[in-house]
């Protein structure tokens, strides 16, 4: 399986249900361009893993714009699909007034661009991190009943801008205010030094 990563993030234009509650029938990913995305893929609307990481994902929306980063969500349900669910109450199985748009991928194109299209015809929980120039810098994809961790994404933003600034690399379980590794061999064995003891 060829991965995205390091390619161009593939562009399309389609309808989205946006914050407001209005349809925007030429949404294009390439108007992003200048700013951070997380483009997520989820299997359908009126289930039950999707709306507690849509909801996740709305509940971190401040943080993650605070870093210059986009949430948009896609599934293969229709903008009506995605405007009703929207407008069910969370209490009663909906998602309520989320304020990031919600892409409709009824023809599955844009799944299938992604790589995340199961035969069956719906999405795998695909996530992909896009830098400012349209380039895919990280992707994740889980199966159907695994949902996905929502710092771990903020943390992958957060990794990703640290080694834009800085030119550092960032070894595992890096976080925000931990110790980076420089990108040379002396920086990597200074680093392992440090901490394998």
């Amino acid at each position: 399986m060829s991965t995205l990563v390091t390619k161009q993030a593939p562009d399309f234009t389609a309808t989205a249900v946006m914050p407001d509650n209005s349809m925007k029938a030429d949404f294009t990913l390439s108007d992003y361009r200048g700013k951070y995305v997380i483009l997520f893929f989820y299997p359908l609307d009126f289930t039950f893993v999707c709306p507690s990481e849509i909801l996740a994902f709305d509940k971190a929306l401040t943080t993650f714009k605070t870093k210059n980063c986009e949430i948009i969500g896609v599934s293969i349900d229709s903008q009506f699909s995605h405007w009703a669910w929207k407008n069910t109450p969370v209490q009663q199985g909906g998602i309520g007034n989320i304020q990031y748009p919600l892409v409709a991928d009824l023809d599955k194109k844009i799944s299938s661009q992604y790589g995340v299209l199961l035969d069956a015809g719906i999405a795998l929980r695909g996530t992909f991190l896009i830098d400012r120039d349209g380039i895919i810098r990280h992707a994740v994809i889980n199966d159907l009943p695994l949902g996905r961790n929502i710092d771990e994404t903020l943390r992958m933003v957060d990794a990703l801008q640290f080694h834009e600034q800085h030119g550092d690399v960032c070894p595992a379980n890096w976080s925000e205010g931990k110790e980076a590794m420089k990108p040379t061999a002396a920086g990597v064995a200074d680093y392992l030094t440090k901490h394998n003891g």
